[in-house]
């Protein structure tokens, strides 16, 4: 599929996904540092989802908040003020001893990426067109699987020799790259502004009149390619499955809902894995801090080619519903290989088991972005990634809870059985519901098979992929 974009744009398109990058291999970095020490200094498991739950609960409780704040307001000013304040938070937390300031911090920085995430969420559609959305969400995918990758590995190595004092001051450092973003930037929404791709807004416009005029277009994914191009943010709405601009709401558009409630139940389930894990790899297999930070690092190494296997296979995907039938077969193999991890004898056979379930985790990400960017009108799709984004983290919180209090009783290796188990459980019992909502989005008009529509090049353009993951396993969004 060729790139037919302005070349300034594409550029945007790298810059956002090299910031991204940046920070969350800052943010895994020190996460992996506080999880190392905290085991290091005997705390058990309730501490370490303690610690979690600071970094999760002010993405659930802010969601609502912080998604019309990244829609009403300039994306630049929130990325250099943010970015400036997280800097100094990492600073003071590389400085600070007591568990409740590193709790108090942790939760801080939690509100930044509250804002950050949906923002440059928001932010990736208004750059390209839709037919180049699911090769610039892998872009971003692979950069926050770099970060990633490497986060965990920097931290076994530091920890080791420096204590958790270094990694934390990186982490301080990398929010920096969220500052030169915001500042770089030229594509910019929220406020009072032009639109951002006008180029490509009216590209569409010539290449698809019908889409841009008809509130029932023939191709949701038609419709949705105003939004992604720019034209809804000149017209204040148009056609969207979802509803327009003034109606679409999350409740009301049954493959969006049934999407996300998925997500949040299987990550819900499995989500222990990341308190227990740490335990598992260093007392049970007998893993050295290395070793974890390696096998850490595997799941984010198999995100890097499921990310773009999945951009091929969204070619091929018809219309929406496959899109979400995806979602709930990468979520199944998720935890397939959380269940498998129970039976290994030493943490090198984690490897391959997480660069797959890491694959699967790519595949997901860049399916749920995809659905979200052809659905979600453009002036509310930061309401729609911080929606997506706090149940995904709810999920997590339940994870991070359920795991920590029953460490305290069980050994990790049955934990970490039982978590595959319910995962595979709760994708089995999804798979009628999701028939269903398929079923009613196309009774009710929502959800049209049809392929993409990609506009022609306008003249003068180059002929030339994002998401939050989080980063917990099996969690599908992005967390920087």
């Amino acid at each position: 599929m060729s790139f037919t974009t302005d070349e300034s744009r594409w550029s945007d398109v790298w810059l956002a996904a090299a910031a991204r990058g940046t920070t969350i291999c800052g943010d895994f970095l020190a996460a992996t540092a506080l999880a190392l020490a905290l085991q290091g200094a005997g705390a058990g498991g309730l501490a370490v989802s303690g610690l979690l739950l600071a970094a999760t609960l002010p993405l659930v409780v802010l969601a609502p908040l912080a998604g019309r704040l990244a829609d009403r307001t300039d994306s630049r000013t929130l990325l250099v003020t943010i970015g400036f304040g997280q800097a100094v938070i990492c600073a003071l937390l590389a400085v600070v001893e007591k568990p409740v300031l590193v709790v108090g911090l942790v939760a801080l920085l939690a509100c930044g990426l509250a804002v950050t995430q949906p923002c440059l969420a928001a932010l990736l559609p208004a750059m390209v067109r839709p037919a180049d959305l699911p090769r610039a969400s892998a872009i971003s995918q692979t950069a926050v699987s770099l970060g990633a990758l490497g986060g965990p590995v920097l931290a076994g190595l530091l920890v080791g020799q420096f204590g958790t004092r270094v990694p934390l001051l990186l982490d301080a450092a990398t929010y920096l790259a969220l500052v030169v973003a915001g500042l770089l930037l030229r594509t910019r929404r929220g406020g009072r502004r032009p639109v951002a791709n006008p180029a490509a807004a009216s590209s569409v416009a010539v290449a698809n009149p019908a889409a841009a005029s008809n509130e029932t277009a023939a191709s949701p994914a038609a419709a949705s390619s105003e939004a992604a191009a720019g034209s809804r943010a000149v017209s204040g709405g148009g056609a969207n499955p979802g509803g327009t601009e003034s109606e679409w709401r999350l409740r009301r558009d049954p493959l969006m809902l049934v999407m996300v409630v998925s997500t949040a139940v299987v990550i819900a389930a499995i989500g222990g894995i990341n308190v227990i894990e740490v335990f598992f790899i260093r007392e049970t297999l007998g893993g050295s801090p290395t070793t974890y930070g390696l096998v850490s690092a595997a799941w984010m190494a198999g995100m890097l080619p499921g990310g773009w296997l999945a951009v091929r296979l969204a070619r091929r995907l018809d219309d929406d519903g496959a899109l979400v039938r995806g979602v709930l077969a990468t979520l199944a193999v998720c935890s397939l290989m959380v269940l498998l991890a129970a039976t290994v004898p030493t943490a090198g056979v984690l490897v391959p088991l997480w660069l797959v379930g890491g694959a699967a985790n790519g595949g997901e990400n860049v399916f749920a972005n995809l659905l979200t960017a052809r659905r979600v009108p453009e002036a509310m799709r930061a309401r729609a990634y911080a929606s997506y984004g706090a149940a995904v983290q709810s999920g997590s919180m339940a994870g991070f809870l359920i795991g920590g209090a029953l460490l305290v009783a069980v050994p990790p290796r049955p934990l970490i059985a039982g978590a595959g188990v319910v995962g595979l459980l709760v994708v089995l019992v999804f798979v009628p519901v999701v028939t269903r909502a398929v079923r009613r989005s196309s009774s009710a008009g929502l959800a049209t098979p049809g392929r993409p529509a990609e506009p022609e090049p306008a003249a003068g353009d180059t002929v030339g992929p994002w998401l939050s993951a989080s980063h917990a396993r099996g969690s599908g969004t992005s967390s920087s």
